[in-house]
């Protein structure tokens, strides 16, 4: 067996973390020989909940989990992790304007940037699930100048799965017979789901997607405002968030960092270096492929006039976001 590799997840009396957690110590994210030590990270006031969240732990009986810390101190949680799942972040509340939900993410993204700068291994692979994730990313990786850059990530994984499953569902396939969906840019509802790129085997050949569904209303409109829409529309069904299916994402997108992504191509939100006329300095999602767990921008992509005008779209509610929160850092 390998050495245990210490990982962090954040707002770990939560939700999302309530799926997560299982997948990460049952070996689906590092794989089924690398055993992990889980930091857990919340709030004083959800410590007692945490103890809870710990003894199912225990009581899952799981081979590669090697041990568990509950804590409410950034310094303590993120100490030497090899991974990160920042999860925990403020919700947006009815009413609240873009402007308090980042100054109140500034504080949060601040104080764990700061100690992962501090005390996390420097080849530590971050990956920010809590919202506004891209802006949080940024923010985070701001106050952490020892890591670097590309080891910051945001979470728009869950959109590219929702997009691949409503594509097979549209063909008749199985989901694993789509690939190369794209999220381009926020993940908000300004997000560019594109499928323009995207092969489907269909009878043991594969076919470009815009050909085998041909019909370039839907991938416009329907197909596009469904993605966008999506989690919304499960919070009116359930009542709460999405938090399965966010908790499965983050297990792909950290699995695909670590583990390698082959041929496929994934979306993840990480910091422009301006591919495809998108503003720098912001973290936006683009098609990347994952190899010795380096991301690596797909290049040469033809960008159509409808898609140009999308990528502006969420670019320029990117390049706001940021100096909305970079405002609220000062």
């Amino acid at each position: 067996m390998a050495e245990p590799i210490k990982v962090v997840v954040t707002g770990a009396a939560g939700q999302i973390a309530y799926s997560l957690l299982y997948q990460v110590a049952s070996g689906a994210v590092f794989g089924p020989e690398q055993p992990v030590f889980l930091h857990l990270l919340d709030i004083a006031p959800m410590m007692g909940v945490l103890e809870g969240v710990v003894m199912e732990l225990a009581d899952c009986a799981l081979p590669l989990l090697a041990g568990v810390l509950p804590t409410a101190n950034p310094e303590e949680a993120f100490k030497d992790v090899a991974a990160a799942f920042l999860v925990g972040a403020m919700p947006r509340k009815e009413g609240m304007e873009r402007k308090d939900l980042l100054s109140a993410n500034v504080r949060i993204f601040k104080e764990q940037g700061q100690a992962l700068d501090k005390v996390a291994r420097k080849d530590v692979k971050i990956l920010v699930v809590g919202n506004p994730a891209n802006t949080n990313a940024l923010i985070c990786s701001k106050y952490a100048p020892s890591i670097p850059k590309e080891n910051f990530t945001a979470m728009t994984r869950l959109d590219q799965n929702r997009a691949q499953a409503q594509l097979a569902a549209k063909l008749g396939v199985k989901v694993q017979d789509v690939k190369n969906v794209i999220i381009w840019g926020n993940h908000s509802s300004t997000q560019f789901p594109d499928a323009s790129n995207a092969v489907v085997t269909i009878g043991g050949a594969q076919k470009p997607v815009p050909a085998a569904i041909n019909d370039d209303e839907f991938l416009k409109s329907t197909f596009v405002t469904t993605v966008q829409k999506r989690g919304a529309a499960v919070i009116a069904a359930r009542k709460m968030s999405s938090a399965l299916s966010a908790a499965k994402a983050a297990s792909d997108h950290m699995r695909d960092w670590f583990l390698g992504t082959g041929d496929r191509w994934v979306s993840m939100g990480v910091v422009s270096d301006g591919s495809y006329g998108t503003p720098r300095d912001v973290v936006f999602s683009f098609p990347v492929t994952v190899s010795n767990g380096k991301w690596k921008i797909v290049e040469g992509l033809t960008i159509s006039d409808f898609a140009r005008k999308m990528l502006d779209a969420t670019g320029k509610e990117l390049d706001e976001e940021k100096n909305d929160a970079m405002e609220v850092c000062k």
